[in-house]
């Protein structure tokens, strides 16, 4: 369910790192407590974020939630399909449900975040 090439944060973000770049997204898990997603804010190309900081929001039928980045960096690409379609949050989390792609400032971030493992331990905890 939660890829093992994706590092993840207790505040339900995954990144996929290749090379200098990291791809953005919420958890399966995230998006099973959000409910159905109607809208999503993201940052324009060019923002730069830090680590921890908010890089936009998911609006569900539930709540607004914001999304912290799991590593920092500048916004080099959005997930432009989810302005029209932004349940692909909801079918494909880990997939087309990306939200954005950074060129990471400080690699030496990513190892501070949970493995695939360390991170199916931590939602069954939260259970």
């Amino acid at each position: 369910m939660y890829p093992e090439n994706f590092r993840y944060t207790k505040e339900h973000e995954w990144v996929l790192v290749e090379g200098d770049t990291g791809t953005i997204g919420i958890t399966d898990h995230a998006q099973e407590e959000l409910g159905d997603i109607v809208y999503v804010d993201l940052p324009k190309i060019g923002a730069r974020i830090e680590q921890g900081g908010s890089l936009g929001s998911v609006e569900s039928v539930k709540a607004v939630s914001d999304i912290y980045s799991p590593a920092g960096g500048e916004v080099t690409d959005v997930n432009q399909a989810l302005a029209d379609a932004p349940e692909k949050l909801n079918t494909d989390p880990h997939g087309d449900g990306w939200l954005v792609k950074i060129r990471l400032s400080a690699p030496e971030e990513i190892a501070e975040l949970m493995t695939a493992a360390d991170y199916r331990k931590y939602v069954e905890a939260e259970k």
